[in-house]
């Protein structure tokens, strides 16, 4: 088995890319019992945010004292990340190794037919199938899914009546598969909406990267596919929830929804954003104002905003897209007490080679962040851009920093860190959470 503990048969199987469609993956859950009609859900969908949402689902979940599943993509360090139960004990409850490669086992003999037809399943397919399994196995009581892309061909949306709903952030992420226009993008997401399952959705007014044209389009997507279905739908948040947050100088952000205050650990307004709408979604799970408050506060997200130290500030975000840069610099205008803005900024950046690095590196420069230096490094991922086109892209954008080309990220992770000790400036590592993750990971061994 690799080091990232992924079985040879599921990394084995990305090289069949992605293909959308519930029919094959229909069959496949068939032939092992459909695990996944055994299990009660919270199902998302969206641009950004999904991972976050969900993990503020999940902790408050298990600290209401449900035994939850937690399904989401992608690792940062070890596959088993992506399947986990939690249930209020201080542990990450992540899948164990021998139930990864038995369950693998399983999945990989029932697909033989599949396969022998010239119709493997994907890798994500794969995945979720053994998350279904182990969460009816180990006797989950609600499971929290994230869809990997999209959402109406999706392979979690095999999943017929979930409790609740949630559609996140949208903005422009896999147009070739989606669609080439917010709105038709936001009606692939809009398909995870079920018959009478009530539906909670982020207000367009805080998706800041969209026009006032998009958000309107996508408002009448998700209230005309839930009429559709007879499902009632909450629009959650708005500008007066974004001027309540406040970062203090420890890292605890707090902000009002309905007269409330709520603390969480994860940073960035975006955070509060992503925190109303998974209180929403509890409150019609049927959990207690506290049991949500202390579920909020509890939740740990890594590598999203995440303020790994204070001295140097480093930061670790792994935002790959327009929106998730636009965010990130928001959050770091506001962190630490207002403490960040304007100061300048060293940024350590890898990213993939399909991703709008353009938008990202244009989002920065937008947002005013005044990047002296970036180092530019390759993510350990088959996708990713090489440091010398990535190098060009931001020259085209910044052109009065200094770039420096990296051959080993991990040099170049060790090279940005100790300049930033010497001179204080602080240290974004960002553009993938393959990267970020991966580069936590080190910066855990030098500490």
């Amino acid at each position: 088995m690799p080091a990232d503990g992924t079985p040879k048969f599921i990394s084995d199987s990305l090289k069949f890319g992605i293909k959308l469609g519930l029919d094959r993956m229909s069959v496949l859950l068939s032939r092992l019992g459909d695990p996944q009609n055994k299990l009660r859900y919270i199902h998302i969908a969206g641009t950004n945010g999904k991972g976050s949402v969900a993990a503020y689902c999940a902790y408050s979940l298990a600290g209401a004292g449900y035994r939850t599943g937690l399904f989401t993509s992608p690792f940062l360090v070890d596959f088993s990340e992506r399947i986990r139960i939690l249930d209020g004990e201080d542990k990450d409850g992540a899948i164990p190794s021998e139930d990864v490669m038995r369950l693998t086992d399983l999945v990989k003999d029932a697909a033989s037919d599949l396969i022998d037809a010239g119709d493997p399943p994907t890798e994500f397919e794969i995945v979720t199938a053994i998350s279904f399994l182990w969460f009816a196995e180990q006797g989950v009581e609600i499971a929290v899914m994230e869809t990997g892309l999209g959402g109406r061909y999706d392979s979690t949306n095999v999943i017929e009546h979930p409790e609740v709903t949630v559609i996140t952030a949208i903005g422009r992420d896999h147009e070739d598969r989606l669609g080439d226009t917010v709105a038709k993008i936001a009606y692939e997401k809009a398909g995870i909406i079920k018959p009478g399952c009530p539906v909670v959705c982020m207000s367009p007014d805080l998706m800041m990267t969209l026009s006032d044209d998009e958000k309107k389009d996508v408002k009448e997507v998700m209230s005309r596919v839930a009429s559709e279905m007879g499902s009632e739908i909450f629009f959650t948040g708005g500008s007066d929830l974004l001027e309540s947050c406040r970062m203090d100088e420890t890292g605890i952000m707090s902000f009002i929804l309905d007269g409330r205050e709520y603390k969480t650990r994860l940073n960035g307004i975006h955070q509060a954003a992503n925190a109303a709408l998974a209180i929403r979604a509890l409150r019609i799970i049927g959990l207690d104002e506290e049991t949500i408050a202390e579920g909020i506060q509890n939740t740990r997200w890594n590598c999203r905003f995440e303020i790994y130290k204070t001295c140097p500030v480093v930061i670790f975000d792994g935002g790959h897209n327009p929106q998730g840069a636009a965010s990130f610099a928001d959050s770091f205008n506001r962190a630490l007490a207002g403490s960040l803005k304007g100061r300048p900024l060293r940024m350590l950046i890898g990213a993939m080679a399909d991703k709008d690095i353009d938008g990202i590196i244009k989002a920065y420069l937008e947002a005013g962040l005044d990047v002296r230096e970036f180092f530019c490094v390759r993510p350990d991922n088959p996708r990713s851009i090489s440091p010398f086109e990535l190098s060009k892209k931001i020259n085209f954008v910044y052109n009065n920093a200094d770039i420096i080309l990296c051959d080993d990220r991990y040099t170049g992770l060790e090279d940005a860190y100790h300049r930033s000790c010497e001179d204080g400036m602080p240290l974004v590592v960002t553009g993938s959470l393959y990267l970020v993750g991966d580069l936590r990971s080190h910066m855990k061994g030098m500490d």
